[in-house]
This record gives C-alpha cells, sequence and structure tokens, in this order.
C-alpha cells in the first residue's frame, strides 16, 4: 500500500486535493480534500435579509446567477410571494445561460484537454482530440470561447453584466425587456445553437434529444465516429472503458429546474433510485430528510448530524480525525449523486434513463448527460422568451420581513441541488446556511464511516507506475465539475 496526494488541481474551481491510498496499481482508498475555508455564512447573520441578494452571488464566479435565484427563492418563501410570470421566465433564461456556458467550459476547457496529454499518444484519435481540444491551443476549445463569450451577451442585456447580475428579486426581475431586446437575445440564442449543432453536437439539438436509448446513441455514433465533438467523446470513452470508470452511490437528487408560471416544473424535481434487478424507481423528494454531518470537517458537529435550517458553521481548525472544511450532506442518512445526471434521469429522459441502467453514474454518463441537457435546454430557452408579454410587469414587490421566520430556497445550479436556508429574527438574519452541488459530490465520510460520493468512485481506478498525477483519477474528479469555491462558500 502507497499513499498519494494529488493537488492542488488545474482546471478546476478552487482549491482541491485527493489524498489517494493505492494497491495493486489500483485506487484503494480516497479522502477529497477542501482546503480552503471562506465563511460566507458567517458575514450574513445580523444584516437585513434583502442583502443576501448582494452577498452570496460573490460566492463564485462562475455559478453566481444560481447563487442568486437561490437566494430569491428563499426570501420569497420567507415573504410569501410569487414572482410575476415574465420574472419567472427571465429568471430562467439567465440560469440557463449560465448553466449551459458552464457545460461548455467543462467540456472544452476542463474535461477534453486531458484526452490530449502524451499518455494518449499513439492512440487512432489521439492527434484529432490534441487539435481540437488542446489546452490553450485547440481549435474548437478557441472556438468555444468565442461562442460562449458571445452567448454571454444574453446576461449583458437581462443582468446588466455577468457575473453578480443585481437584476434577480423574490418577486422577479427588475430588468424589463421591451419587444425589440427580446428580437436580440432571440438572434444570441440562434447564434449560440448554431455553434452548438455544428461544432459540439454535429448535429441539430432536436436529433440528438430525441435518442431513446444506448442502442440508438451507438447507432448515431456509428455513423460517422468523429464528426461533431459529443461523438469525439463517444469515441474515446468506448476506447477507454469510460463507461466503467468513476461509479456513482446509485442514488441521483434533483431539486427541480426552471420552475413554469403553471407552478410545475421544466425539469423534475425528485429522488431517483437504481435497482440491481430492474430500471429503478423514482422517490418524491422530501427537504426535511436533509441533514449535514460535520464529524470529518474542521467545523462543530454538534454531536449529531443537522438539518440545514439548524446548521453552525463554526471553525475548529484543529478538530481531531478532520480533513476538510466540507460538511458531508446526505438524504435520507444515505449518499446521493446531484449533477445534470440526477436531473435527467429523474426527469425520465429515456437515453440517460437506459444509460444509468446499463453503466450507473460514470465518466461517461456525467459528459453525456451534459450534452444532453444542452440539447434539451437551449430550444426551451427560446420558448421562453417567446412566451414573454411586453407590457406586463415583470417584479411583484416585496419589502424587507418586520417578523420572525423562516424561508427555504431550492434550485439547480450546473453541477446540480443547491439550496439555501435562512431564518430572521427581529427583521435580521439570525441564521444562513448553503449546501452546494460539490458539498453533496464531494463530501468527506459521515460519522458511520461512509465515504461520499466521488471519495466512493474513486475507489478501483487505475494509477499507472510513476504517475504522480493519475489521468484517470483526474477523469474522475472533472466528470463531477467540482466548484470548490461554492463547497466551501
Amino acid at each position: 500500500m502507497s499513499r498519494l496526494i494529488v493537488g492542488p488541481f488545474n482546471r478546476v474551481e478552487g482549491d482541491l486535493e485527493v489524498r489517494l491510498e493505492v494497491a495493486d496499481g489500483r485506487v484503494a482508498g480516497a479522502q477529497v480534500v477542501a482546503p480552503m475555508y471562506r465563511g460566507f455564512e458567517q458575514m450574513l447573520p445580523g444584516r437585513d435579509p434583502h442583502d443576501a441578494l448582494i452577498i452570496v452571488p460573490r460566492i463564485c464566479g462562475i455559478c453566481s446567477v444560481s447563487q442568486s435565484v437561490v437566494a430569491a427563492r428563499a426570501l420569497a418563501d420567507l415573504q410569501g410571494i410569487e414572482p410575476e410570470a415574465n420574472g419567472l421566465l427571465v429568471t430562467n433564461v439567465m440560469l440557463a445561460c449560465e448553466n449551459l456556458a458552464d457545460h461548455l467550459a467543462h467540456f472544452y476547457l476542463f474535461f477534453m484537454p486531458d484526452f490530449a496529454r502524451p499518455a494518449y499518444a499513439g492512440r487512432p484519435w489521439f492527434d484529432e482530440i490534441v487539435r481540437r481540444f488542446e489546452a490553450q491551443r485547440g481549435d474548437h476549445a478557441s472556438a468555444a470561447i468565442a461562442a460562449r463569450q458571445r452567448w454571454f451577451t444574453v446576461m449583458g442585456l437581462l443582468g446588466g453584466k455577468w457575473p453578480h447580475t443585481h437584476s434577480i428579486e423574490p418577486g422577479g426581475s427588475s430588468r424589463a425587456v421591451s419587444a425589440s431586446e427580446r428580437l436580440r437575445l432571440l438572434a444570441r440564442v440562434r447564434e449560440f445553437r448554431l455553434f452548438v449543432e455544428r461544432t459540439w453536437l454535429g448535429a441539430p439539438l432536436e436529433a440528438v434529444a430525441a435518442l431513446d436509448g444506448v442502442d440508438a446513441l451507438q447507432a448515431w455514433h456509428a455513423q460517422d465516429p468523429m464528426r461533431g465533438d459529443l461523438r469525439a467523446f463517444l469515441t474515446v470513452a468506448a476506447d477507454l472503458g469510460l463507461a466503467s470508470l468513476g461509479p456513482g452511490p446509485g442514488r441521483y437528487l434533483s431539486y427541480g429546474a426552471y420552475p413554469q408560471p403553471d407552478g410545475s416544473m421544466a425539469v423534475a424535481r425528485g429522488v431517483w433510485e437504481t435497482a440491481h434487478d430492474g430500471p429503478g424507481h423514482l422517490v418524491p423528494l422530501d427537504p426535511a430528510r436533509i441533514t449535514e454531518d460535520a464529524t470529518h470537517a474542521w467545523l462543530a458537529d454538534g454531536g449529531a448530524p443537522l438539518h440545514p435550517a439548524a446548521g453552525r458553521t463554526e471553525p475548529q481548525p484543529d478538530k481531531a480525525g478532520a480533513y476538510t472544511w466540507n460538511k458531508a450532506p446526505r438524504l435520507d442518512g444515505r449518499v446521493v449523486e446531484t449533477g445534470a445526471v440526477a436531473r435527467q434521469v429523474v426527469d425520465g429522459h429515456p437515453l440517460m434513463r437506459d444509460a444509468v441502467a446499463r453503466h450507473g453514474g460514470s465518466v461517461l454518463t456525467r459528459v453525456l448527460a451534459r450534452a444532453m441537457e444542452v440539447a434539451r435546454v437551449l430550444p426551451r430557452v427560446e420558448a421562453w422568451l417567446h412566451a414573454l408579454v411586453p407590457g406586463e410587469p415583470w417584479c411583484r414587490a416585496s419589502t424587507a420581513p418586520r417578523r420572525d421566520g423562516h424561508g427555504m430556497g431550492l434550485g439547480e445550479a450546473a453541477r446540480g441541488a443547491l439550496g439555501h436556508w435562512l431564518s430572521v429574527r427581529d427583521g435580521r438574519i439570525e441564521r444562513y446556511q448553503i449546501v452546494a452541488p460539490t458539498s453533496w459530490n464531494f463530501s468527506p465520510r459521515d460519522a458511520a464511516g461512509t465515504p461520499g460520493a466521488l471519495e466512493s468512485a474513486l475507489v478501483g481506478t487505475p494509477v499507472q507506475p510513476g504517475e504522480a498525477t493519475p489521468v484517470a483519477v483526474q477523469h474522475v474528479v472533472r466528470s463531477f465539475d467540482p466548484c470548490m469555491v461554492c463547497t466551501v462558500h
């Protein structure tokens, strides 16, 4: 048995370190370490509740809209108000803009460049992958950066800037959209669609979204294995066995995404449980069953796991047995995985449910789910823009509460389930707790010694002789697309 510390990771948002135990050329155990402390949950108590809309987006520079949206929902829950339909739709557009941009950045800038490393020289696809994805040089990576930059003009039109826009409110959006501006927004969506269809997917969005199973995906891939970057990834995945690399816990959590004016969700809420003898089944989500275990965090643990509404953030940097600043979120005391793969299986997409039934959560299914989400969400962005009604209200007025109360905001960032819980006393924030997607996926062991999703997924990953930073370990880590600054908020 040997020990290996991998980190800090490049091309990861924030600080990350992974401690590995290696035996017989494979990972035998792992500890995922978030070594940075930031303390946003300690900045908020004593402030006016609406200050959260200014402070929490600054937790992160790549998913700040997600933080804004969920904070606004927590305040709306506290005040008992519903957003105006126009404001709700515009908020969906802004959140989708950020989430899809994150998927693009993950694929082109964080994940695929690892396959252009010299370790894969000699593979039949290597030269083409280098041409497309080599870090800072790949042709398609450069095109993706330009497409992402243009795509974010949507955020400029709707929120004034990105990141840390201030237009999102509990009652909707403070930024009205004129008829002429809607045409400009639709032009940006069509431009982004063109890049996705020509370069990323190599096919119309609707054709990719219509793939209804693994057999259909394989047939589509076989038509032209290197046409479009998604097919190129599938070629690499088949050659390297990525379908069996980085297995997840078999439980998938989605808070639901993009609420509609009629009260429904464009992407469903729930928990998908896989089964050994069948395709799996959907379980309703009860947020009251969420807890955070701080046994192995450098934080006071209170003697037992706590629901986030009663959560504590009290640093104990010298705590015995601790190895990270991240708590261990659990649902009914069990480990879950969250992210695009969770959203797609909970929402019932047939390809993703078939892929997860065959391969489970894996490097393949996580990356595939992000591409599938782009294919499914981008047409909805077009529909939301068409549904706007200029001249109708955009934001319902809200005021700072003058009473005691509690609020909960749930939503989906690109990386998965994001929740905010706050309590107010005498018109001031008494407690504010956040559970981010990477908090779920990169959690440490809990009091029972059960490892988190990534810690478990790394077990069995191959480590080649002499590798100081094993490339397969990096594939598994990056397949979850970690955001460590949100994790340690």
